[in-house]
């Protein structure tokens, strides 16, 4: 009884989570929205008995990407204005897509069902519970039946910090950066000025 009540306060605080990571029109208060969904989410991994994927959860995605998400965004600067301008031009196509992915998602949801050697294939490929921890049994399915998707997932996390990296970086006049290759181009003859100053003269 009070596991099921966990669930459905954890459930229901995600799915209002996700709502308002959707809804809310400042991106900071919306990465706030979608660290609280990530706790969230955590909870309902422990309930499940996958205590590795909860700390992952937390540790990876609330402790670096969201708080990753939550500086790229204070330092673009972002222009809110700017960004409503062109709201109601574009509003008539957005809800044309938005119509057609909730049509295919209801059409997927009407026709979605067990495939008849689902649960055998299910059962084949699950290690006993009793035999390894959580942990191995998680390793065991990624690096050999999903390595391949394993590894293209690293890969869209690399292209994703490449971009945030390009994204923020930005050329300012006026800031004097060190640049090695000129310091170590430099001779004697063009850095070294010798004067000759009298007693007294100064430069």
């Amino acid at each position: 009884m009070i596991e099921g009540l966990v669930f459905y306060l954890f459930a229901a605080i995600t799915v209002a989570s996700g709502v308002m990571v959707v809804s809310s029109r400042n991106p900071v208060h919306s990465v706030l929205w979608l660290i609280l969904a990530f706790f969230n989410a955590a909870g309902l991994f422990l309930l499940l008995g996958a205590e590795f994927l909860a700390m992952v959860l937390v540790i990876v995605y609330v402790g670096a990407v969201a708080v990753l998400f939550l500086f790229v965004v204070m330092l673009l600067d972002i222009n809110y204005l700017r960004l409503r301008e062109g709201f109601m031009m574009y509003l008539p196509t957005g809800g044309l897509i938005g119509a057609i992915l909730v049509v295919e998602l209801l059409m997927v949801y009407g026709g979605w069902k067990f495939a008849d050697a689902a649960p055998l294939s299910v059962g084949s490929r699950t290690p006993d519970p009793s035999a390894v921890t959580n942990t191995d049994a998680l390793g065991r399915l990624l690096y050999t039946d999903y390595v391949y998707l394993f590894q293209a997932a690293g890969l869209v996390l690399l292209v994703a910090m490449i971009g945030t990296i390009m994204l923020t970086h930005r050329t300012r006049t006026g800031v004097r950066k060190q640049v090695i290759a000129k310091q170590n181009a430099r001779t004697k003859e063009t850095s070294v000025e010798i004067r000759k100053v009298t007693s007294g003269g100064g430069i």
